[in-house]
């Protein structure tokens, strides 16, 4: 039977970086449309799930679709799994788009998807991307980009904020070009039964240490599938970070 896939974009208006981020303008459309309108060319059901009017309005003002969820959850996982079940869906998979992310690829959807149609097994799938040493340390040391180890089965073994592996017998300047070192790409899809279970677990001790949910899963004894990915990713926290994607629109880079 062919596995059916719904795409949730959770939006809140609250962000202590960058209040009503999904309103934002880019380029003449806000970013909640632009992400919408990205997800719409490879997913035929997409919803936002949102905590404000404002957003609600704004969606159904392009002629999208959403729904309304509560103000107190923690994590995008969480509202998702309140829209899927208010909307009543069916869909086999959930996939959690962020909605920051207003020029998200198309193929990545598809390369998330492609996790659960090749592997029926799949339970919840994710991106990942091989890191470009010419980025630089700073670049791989960063702990705002969570860093991933995988298994010979593209299986996530572990994420950290710090550098995994570790290189022995190496000094520290020399790992980038000792060893291959992946970023986690957060688009996560889910089986919807899944979905349903993670979402009930209480945080776990190593969630709490690094702050990534998805360890919580991990430790709990989910495995989690990932798939690569080299699509450019522009994902937008600050009001910086939003001045310098109008800019690389208006140059054509985007």
């Amino acid at each position: 039977m062919e596995l059916t896939f719904i795409g949730i974009i959770p939006a809140r208006y609250a962000s202590s970086r960058f209040p009503g981020k999904p309103l934002a303008d880019i380029g003449g459309m806000t970013m909640i449309e632009r992400v919408y309108r990205q997800v719409s060319k490879e997913l035929d059901d997409v919803v936002v799930a949102t905590d404000d009017e404002r957003i609600m309005d704004a969606v159904r003002g392009f002629g999208g679709r959403a729904v309304m969820t509560s103000t107190e959850h923690r994590s995008g996982t969480d509202r998702c799994r309140e829209a899927y079940s208010n909307l009543e869906s069916k869909a086999d998979v959930v996939i959690n788009i962020q909605g920051d992310e207003p020029f998200i690829a198309p193929e990545q959807i598809r390369a998330v998807k492609q996790c659960f149609i090749d592997d029926p097994t799949t339970s919840i799938a994710t991106l990942v991307r091989r890191f470009d040493p010419a980025l630089g340390w700073d670049a791989l040391f960063n702990p705002n980009t969570p860093k991933v180890v995988l298994d010979d089965r593209m299986n996530a073994i572990y994420f950290s904020r710090s550098i995994i592996p570790y290189v022995r017998n190496h000094e520290w300047k020399e790992w980038i070009d000792s060893a291959v070192f992946h970023t986690h790409v957060g688009l996560y899809a889910y089986r919807a039964g899944v979905l349903d279970e993670i979402t009930r677990l209480p945080q776990s001790s190593l969630e709490l240490a690094e702050s990534l949910e998805q360890l919580r899963w991990i430790q709990n004894g989910y495995r989690i599938k990932t798939a690569l990915t080299d699509a450019p990713t522009v994902g937008i926290d600050t009001p910086e970070d939003l001045e310098r994607a109008r800019h690389l629109l208006l140059d054509g880079k985007l």
